[in-house]
This record gives C-alpha cells, structure tokens and sequence, in this order.
C-alpha cells in the first residue's frame, strides 16, 4: 500500500478562530505518530473563513459543502474521500486533546473502535446538559447491553470499512457519534474506550436543547434495527401484568372482569407479539 493508513476528518462549522491551532497541533501529533496519514477538513458551509484558514495548512485537504448539512453530513463526506485504513474524527473547537491520537491508533489493534472517554476530572461538560446525557446513556446501555462511559465523544477511531457498511444508518445531524457507538455494539464489535480531559471550546457551541431528542429517537432506532424485544417487550409486559392485576382486583371484589382490564392484557400481548415478529425479522436478516 501506498496511500495513507490514517485519515483524520475534522468537520467545521464557522470555526475560522480555532481550526488554525487545531490544524497544527493534529499535524505535529501525526508527524511523530505515523509516517502515513491524511487530514480531510469538512467546511461544513461556514459563513466565515473557515476554509481559508484550514487551506493554509499545506498538509490539509478541504472538502467543502455548498451548505450547512450538519455534523454528521460532514463526517460522511470526509469518510466517502478518505483513503485510510482507519478513520480519526476529531473536533475543530479545540475541545479534545489531539495528543491523545497516536493512544487511539495504538488501541486499534485490539478493537473494532476507541472511543476518547470523557471521563477524566479534567471535563467541562455544561452542567445543564448533564441530565440528559447521563440518561440518553442509560437508555443506550439498555439497549446495547454494554456499559458505555462515553456515548457520543467526538474524538474516536475506527476502520473506515465498518463506517461505509453503516453509512446509510448514519444520521446527519449530532447522533452521528451515537448512532455509530450503538450500531458497533449491537453488531458485535468491540469498542475499548480511552479516558480523556475535555477542554471549553473556543467559540460558540452549534448544539441546540432539541438535539436530545434526535438523540433519543435515533437510539430507539437503533434498538429496533438490531434488537426489538428491548423496545417491546418492557411496555407489553407492563401492560399483560397490569391488566391481569386490575382483573385479579375486580374479580374478587366484585365477581366480575370490566373492559378496561382485558383490552390492557389484549394490548401487551399485541405489543408483545409485534416485538417477536420484528425480532424474527431481524434474526433473518442477520443470517442472510
């Protein structure tokens, strides 16, 4: 081979004050780390200089998008050009520690993804956004029946062929990072995870208060894609039991079953019985 192994893919949105020491810093990190590498800047329709600023850097190849297409299009168009092996996605805000590349690239050998981990005390995560990101985890452990200490970190690896295989499942917007965590996991890869500082961005923040609930949505998505019956099976189960204790109630009090009951116990068998045929569904689909 004689193409580069490693391609870094930064997306950048209005980012003219911060790509510059971030271009440079991931260009001294890749020097002494890999002697084959690329960077691909994503201008994801900046209204500022942002390409200009980037296209100084003699070792960076800009794409740019005719319009802002969001944080995932971004990615997907750095992935569909890139000619490494293995993908680094990274922020242009200067939030993630790019010193940490070369430990992902190092992980790789072992894994299907690395993630950098937002774990470290050194973290300025909004405390507002807190809430909602220690429950979109949860809700994701749940499903993928893993522990995740980070769900959508943006400084990750992985291998460009697995990222093509999920394209079409991949969001646009800031789920990219969630989604493609999820559908590893449920896929069976392996995914190690490296504790990493997270710094305040220069600038101002894209994410909006309605991106939790893409982020929801999309992992209920991903849920029924790779494993229905987490998604059925608690609510038709909670409706069968239900149904069946209000009966259980009426009937010795009263000798006799209401309506209310029987269509609760009827609805979680229906839910239940939906969530065996996707999960059949799914199993086929898999085998062929």
């Amino acid at each position: 081979m004689t193409g580069p192994t490693v391609s870094v893919v930064i997306p950048a949105y209005n980012e003219e004050v911060a790509i510059g020491p971030v271009l440079k810093q991931v260009v001294e990190i890749l020097n002494g780390a890999t002697p084959r590498y690329e960077i691909i800047v994503v201008d994801d329709g900046s209204g500022d200089n942002t390409a200009q600023v980037a296209q100084t850097c003699p070792q960076v190849k800009v794409l740019r998008l005719p319009s802002n297409r969001g944080y995932g299009a971004a990615l997907k168009a750095g992935i569909r050009h890139a000619a490494g092996q293995i993908i680094v996605i990274t922020d242009a805000d200067g939030t993630y520690p790019n010193n940490r590349i070369p430990d992902l690239l190092t992980q790789m050998a072992q894994a299907d993804m690395v993630v950098g981990a937002r774990t470290h005390p050194n973290v300025r995560i909004p405390v507002l956004r807190r809430p909602a990101k220690w429950f979109l985890r949860k809700l994701a452990e749940y499903v993928a029946e893993a522990q995740i200490p980070d769900l959508n970190s943006g400084l990750r690896a992985f291998y460009r062929a697995d990222a093509l295989r999920y394209l079409p499942l991949l969001p646009n917007k800031f789920s990219f990072t969630t989604t493609i965590t999820l559908l590893t996991l449920a896929d069976g890869g392996i995914i190690e995870y490296l504790p990493i500082a997270y710094h305040r961005r220069v600038g101002k923040s894209k994410i909006k208060p309605a991106d939790a609930f893409y982020f929801f949505a999309l992992t209920v998505r991903t849920a029924l894609l790779f494993n229905p019956l987490k998604v059925f099976l608690p609510p038709g189960a909670a409706l069968v039991l239900l149904g069946l204790g209000m009966g259980l109630y009426q009937l010795m009090l009263t000798f006799g079953i209401a309506q209310a009951p029987i269509f609760l116990f009827l609805s979680g068998l229906q839910i239940i019985a939906m969530g065996l045929l996707a999960d059949l569904i799914v199993s086929l689909r898999h085998r062929s």
